[in-house]
């Protein structure tokens, strides 16, 4: 469930993904017709898939929110506008299978240790910088949700004070700077203040949405605004990621999300660059900084996981 679209695929760990359905996120009409939204394209996927009730062993839902999984209720979903609703009871009168959920970010971070390439990490850090950014915490191979499940929120490191709002309500946090989001919130007030000359400028005038591939496309063409704004920001992702590896070593960094799918040839060099300038010696020789090669369909594959953790069943 993202701030711009909803992925769903029908999926097990035999065949992989059988079936998959995408459709724009709606949030216009409200959470009942939100929740509907969400039954339909359940029920599309396991249409184009093919599949009976009986070989359905549930619906795992990858959420960007702070959760409680065991009770099935969203606290704050700041991209999606939802607070405090228990989402699996309001699916339940409408869904005949078990309802699992978990954030987004938390699933990715399972589908890339037991499906991607942290197989053979044990204590692993899984980033996701997209409309927001997230993380997933595996330390000695099991995910970590903390006290009251919302460990990772990554994105809401206060790392600018006074900085930009942010959807939490407050300045300056880390997804309000370096998110997708704020990094082409920022282009377009730097093109449109100062009337640079630009790629995006077209797109800019026709207010339609800047998506990480038109960036790509810009950094491609040589763009000096894009290029200049992504730098800036890549050293501020890294910048985190170092003082957070200082202080958990971890063995792996896996960069995910759109930003870094169409742009980890240019951005993660520059983020290293500025890592390799804060780590310490000894957690320095530890951590390697990759991209994730499983892009969305890391949280589908993390479905996988919570069904086998909360179901105790294989799929």
């Amino acid at each position: 469930m993202g701030g711009t679209k909803i992925l769903a695929a029908a999926l097990n760990s035999k065949d992989g993904i059988i079936a998959r359905v995408k459709k724009p996120t709606d949030l216009e009409s409200g959470k009942n017709d939100y929740i509907k939204s969400l039954v339909q394209i359940i029920e599309s996927v396991i249409k184009k898939a093919k599949l009976n009730k009986s070989q359905i062993a549930g619906v795992c839902l990858g959420i960007p929110a702070s959760l409680n999984p065991f009770m099935g209720k969203i606290y704050l979903a700041p991209n999606l506008g939802i607070k405090n609703f228990n989402i699996k009871h309001a699916l339940e009168k409408y869904v005949p299978y078990p309802i699992l959920i978990e954030n987004d970010v938390n699933l990715g971070a399972l589908g890339i240790q037991k499906f991607g390439i942290g197989k053979n990490s044990k204590n692993m850090l899984a980033v996701f910088i997209g409309t927001g950014i997230g993380a997933g915490i595996i330390i000695n191979g099991k995910i970590f949700r903390g006290s009251t499940f919302v460990a990772g929120e990554i994105g809401h490191i206060v790392v600018r004070e006074n900085g930009p709002l942010c959807g939490c309500g407050n300045k300056g946090c880390f997804e309000a700077v370096a998110s997708r989001t704020a990094i082409v919130n920022k282009i377009i007030k730097d093109i449109t203040k100062n009337k640079r000359k630009s790629v995006l400028s077209a797109l800019i005038k026709s207010k339609k949405r800047i998506k990480s591939s038109a960036l790509a496309d810009a950094v491609q063409k040589n763009d000096k605004v894009v290029i200049k704004i992504l730098t800036e920001e890549c050293k501020t992702i890294g910048r985190v990621l170092a003082s957070i590896t200082n202080f958990m070593n971890f063995d792996l960094i896996v960069l995910g999300g759109g930003l870094i799918e169409a742009l980890h040839k240019f951005m993660i060099p520059h983020i290293k660059e500025e890592m390799d300038i804060h780590l310490l010696h000894g957690t320095s020789q530890a951590v390697k900084l990759v991209p994730s090669k499983l892009g969305d369909d890391a949280a589908l594959f993390g479905g996988i996981v919570l069904a086998e953790e909360f179901l105790n069943i294989k799929v």
